[in-house]
């Protein structure tokens, strides 16, 4: 499944206003293919907004819609086999649907792929504003997540957010733990070894929470461990939890770095 940026729904806007285009999305696949579903690029007469697959497959969309443009047929949908046809040996199919844009379409067009983004994006529930936090909210902008983002601090966020990043500032922390969406990927790195372990005791209590990921070392871990067992927390309760968080096998404490194996570790879990 890919994880290349969406493309820019503002800058889709901008362009649509100044010239017609045709909308080119990924309606099914079977198989093996570059891209999933919901994937979409805008053709335009002398360029393109996002990517279906690339290659032959993509050519061939392209050249579709540009005739269409100059005043061609455009077809509803066609089926595209990727294999020897196509030079691609991903092997799979893909179905491609085929819309005609006019500028006055971009308003409900773009509030139509919006929401149509939204609903694919996985949730992301971000304990912590400190320096980790912002570095990992910064390399999942481009991703396919919406993050919340909550603090116990006042004015710990930076401006300038872009839209799927929502802010949240709660004292006790703890309590946003019943405001977060069910099926978040949980990720605690409070300023507070005493806020994180409240947090983590909080997100214990919810069963919809597919990942619970500590922040810290495993000496942070053991402590933090008999301590909800103190509190009458189960082995397999606690077993839940993740500590330390990060795909493996990537070493740095630098900031930017732990946000690479963070962002890494998040995009394996897309499928829970």
């Amino acid at each position: 499944m890919s994880a290349l940026p969406e493309p820019s729904l503002d800058t889709l806007a901008v362009w649509l206003a100044e010239a017609p285009a045709v909308l080119v999305s990924v309606r099914a696949t079977q198989g093996s293919a570059p891209r999933e579903a919901g994937t979409w690029m805008a053709v335009f007469g002398s360029r393109v907004l996002g990517t279906v697959g690339g290659g032959h497959l993509e050519h061939e969309a392209i050249a579709l819609a540009r005739s269409a443009l100059a005043g061609g047929a455009l077809p509803a949908e066609r089926r595209f086999a990727l294999g020897p046809s196509l030079g691609q040996c991903c092997g799979g199919v893909m179905h491609l649907g085929f819309e005609r844009l006019v500028p006055a379409d971009a308003d409900v067009l773009v509030s139509r792929l919006r929401a149509e983004q939204d609903r694919r994006r996985m949730p992301v529930a971000l304990f912590g504003g400190g320096h980790v936090g912002r570095a990992i909210v910064r390399a999942l902008e481009p991703l396919p997540v919406r993050v919340h983002w909550i603090d116990s601090r006042d004015e710990i966020f930076p401006d300038g957010l872009p839209p799927h990043v929502v802010t949240e500032h709660s004292a006790p922390v703890e309590a946003a733990v019943r405001d977060i969406a069910s099926g978040s990927r949980v990720l605690i790195m409070s300023f507070s070894h005493a806020e994180d372990l409240e947090i983590v005791a909080a997100c214990l209590k919810r069963e919809d929470l597919p990942f619970i990921g500590l922040i810290g070392s495993k000496s942070k871990w053991g402590t933090f461990r008999h301590r909800l067992e103190a509190r009458g927390f189960s082995a397999v309760a606690i077993a839940r939890v993740t500590c330390p968080i990060g795909a493996p096998g990537v070493v740095g404490k630098e900031p930017e770095v732990i946000a690479a194996a963070v962002a890494a570790q998040l995009m394996q879990l897309r499928a829970l």
